[in-house]
Parts: structure tokens; sequence; C-alpha cells
């Protein structure tokens, strides 16, 4: 039988209403004669009473000292009450179903608490469960080491869980369910003439997820990537078909060219700080230091420019005024600029097209937006701007390269 994997996300199982929405697809897909497992994450967001936020809002309140193995034993729970709700819905439409916990359906992690990684799946519980014509309800976000330990995945866990799953299944497909329609060609808040993308590739998604696109993790694509296993995007809440993420193929090359669509999506990240270490003369080692100290300190770093006159990069802004000490005390003078934002243009047809640069660059001059710094990869421009021009800057683009058309 074909198997189908579902991921519902935390506003898709926030209430009554959405949960309601959520069995309705499962009980479409079982119609179709699916094998169906389901991943879930905690129920709502931050302030309701499951949510990861909430449980870490616990450890705030209370000392703050927990280590990160028992930290992962609290935050494991928020799945597994959503996995019971929807354990007791389905039965009450006479659906037979079981939870299996991330440990239970084979899910073995390296022992990096908070943010573990899967060494290995043996879902030999999940396909016997499957067999005997249950809905497998899987807890996302979680795992177990060699020695019994439970771990959680990080943040977009549960999608994590749900490709990983699809791919030791081999599944017809891997559904992620969120609160939006799929995915857009920008945030929709910013651009109103945002459009809904009916396919990109996993390229293109895996850049729009690193690059601020809140859609599905990253970590989560490369899993489905690596084992071709199609993922789609969908709203909870209607019967769209949504996004389908999956390889390029010639056909869609071809499209694209004939229609001048280079670029698939305009994303963001906001807000950064963008820190400047001039070189002195002969200092050849300082691209060296600097980056040695802040991998020393844990701050993460991006957008890296590196040339015998210094170093440029950024980091969040939270992390700025540590990242300054950290530099000054090593003698260095810093120069920085806060609030800014890393506007990303992403297409997997730009490579090798001539203007499309030329053409980012008029499009905010026209609007008086400074660039700041710019760099560039192969599906993927990245432009820094400050963070009060950066709506302006993300419509501009995107009516620049036809996104609304």
């Amino acid at each position: 039988m074909r198997t189908l994997v579902q991921k519902f996300g935390g506003t898709s199982l926030s209430d009554s209403r959405a949960r309601s929405h959520a069995i309705g697809h499962m009980k479409r897909a079982l119609a179709e004669s699916y094998q169906l497992v389901v991943v879930v994450s905690a129920m709502g967001r931050k302030g309701e009473p499951y949510a990861t936020d909430s449980l870490l809002e616990l450890i705030r309140l209370n000392g703050n000292c927990i280590p990160a193995r028992e930290k992962d034993i609290l935050l494991h729970c928020g799945e597994l009450i959503s996995a019971a709700v929807l354990c007791s819905l389905l039965e009450a439409e006479s659906i037979p179903a079981i939870i299996l916990t991330g440990a239970q359906a084979g899910i073995r992690t390296n022992e990096r608490y908070g943010d573990a990684r899967i060494e290995s799946i043996q879902p030999s519980r999940v396909v016997q469960a499957l067999s005997e014509g249950k809905v497998v309800i899987v807890p996302g976000f979680q795992g177990e080491t060699a020695h019994g330990d439970v771990t959680t995945l990080g943040r977009g866990g549960s999608d994590t869980t749900a490709t990983a799953l699809g791919a030791a299944l081999r599944a017809e497909y891997v559904d992620i369910f969120t609160d939006v329609s799929g995915v857009f060609t920008a945030d929709p808040k910013i651009v109103d003439k945002a459009k809904p993308i009916e396919r990109v590739t996993y390229a293109e998604i895996c850049n729009m997820a690193y690059q601020g696109a809140k859609v599905i993790h990253p970590r989560a694509v490369e899993i489905a990537m690596e084992a071709g296993i199609p993922v789609r995007v969908r709203s909870t809440f209607t019967d769209d078909p949504g996004t389908l993420v999956t390889k390029a193929d010639d056909s869609e090359r071809s499209e694209r060219m004939l229609h001048d669509r280079f670029v698939t999506s305009i994303a963001h990240v906001a807000p950064i700080t963008q820190i400047k270490v001039a070189a002195q003369e002969g200092q050849y080692d300082l691209s060296l230091n600097v980056f040695k100290a802040m991998a020393a300190n844990q701050i993460s770093v991006d957008f890296i420019n590196v040339n015998v006159s210094g170093v440029c990069y950024t980091v969040f802004n939270d992390e700025s005024e540590r990242a300054l000490a950290i530099l000054r005390s090593m003698g260095c003078l810093p120069e920085f600029v806060t609030g800014c934002a890393k506007v990303s243009i992403i297409g997997g047809g730009m490579n090798g097209v001539p203007g499309i640069m030329a053409s980012i660059v008029e499009a905010l001059t026209q609007r008086d937006i400074p660039i700041l710094q710019s760099a560039d990869s192969n599906a993927t421009i990245w432009v820094l701007v400050k963070e009060a021009d950066a709506s302006r800057a993300i419509q501009a683009l995107h009516h620049s390269f036809q996104l609304d058309k």
C-alpha cells in the first residue's frame, strides 16, 4: 500500500476548529487508501499552555538552571500531549490509532541535547502498526540516544521527524500542514501581491528556509532531497494542494527560460548587525583570529566578506554587543551598523543569467535604498539594507522581477 506522512504544526492543533480540519485531512488520506503516519508538534504558540515556549517559560521562572539533558525530558512533553489528543479524536471517529514516541518509532540520535541530529531510523514498529490498519501518530521533535535518553531535535524538529520518517518508509509524499496555503513569492504580510508558488525545487525551498521564509526547516528539506521524497507544503484550513517541493526537471527549466522567470521568491532575515574590522598592514591572520573568537564564544556569523583589507560579517542584533566587546578585547576597532536586514533574491534559474544584479541595484537605487553589502551563490543573491528599508526593498524587488504576475 501507499504510505503518506502528514505533519501538523502547532497552529494546526491549537484549538478544536483547527484539530477538526486536521482530522478531515487524515480521513481524506485514508479514503484514498493511504497508510497514514501523522507527526505532530506541540499545540499552539507562546503563551498557550502546552506550547514549547510555554514549557521553556516554566524553567525560566523556576531557577533557569536545568541541565540540557533534563530540559529535553521536559520539552518533549508538548508533542506527547498533542499526540494523545489526536489519538482520542481519531478513536472517537472509529479510526484505530496508536501513538509511538520518537524512540518507539525507531529514531536514534546523537547526544547533542536540545539540537540533536538523527543518526538512524529503524521503523519496524511503525511498519507493523500500519500493516494492522492503524494510523500511527508520532510526536515530532524527539528521539533517543543509544543509551535510551530522550533528545529533542531543535527548532523545526517536527519537520525533520516527518521527512526522516518519510524517507525511511519510502512514503509517496510528506505533507507539511501549516497556517498558510503553501510557499509564497514573498511574505504576504509585506507584499500584498505575493503569489502562492505551485512548485519549487529542493534547493530553492532550502534557500528560502535558510534566508528567513518560515515554511519548512531546511534540515527537513535536505533529508527529503537526499531520499527523493516529494514534499507538499499545505494549509490545514483549506483543501488547496499547496506547494510541491521536488527535484528540478528539464521541462521546468524550459518553462522558466521561456517566460524569463529566473527568480522564484524574495526572503529576508532581520534584525542583524553588520560588523567591519580593518586589518593593519601585514596582518594576514585577522580573519582567522576574528572567526575563531566568534566560534569560541558561540556567536553565529553570516554574510561574510574577507579580503586583504579586513573582514565584514553580520551577527544577530541580540549578539552584537557581546561580539563587539570580544573584538575590542582583542585590540580591534570594529565599525558596526545595527538594525540591518539581509534580503535574499532566490531562484534556481539565475545562475549564469546576465543582468540579475543590475536589476537588483536598479530597483533599490530608484527607491533611494542604500546597499550596505552584497554576496551571491549559485541560486541566491543577498543584499544588506537597513531594517527600516527592508519592506520597501522587498516590495521593489518583488515588482522588479514580476513575481506578482
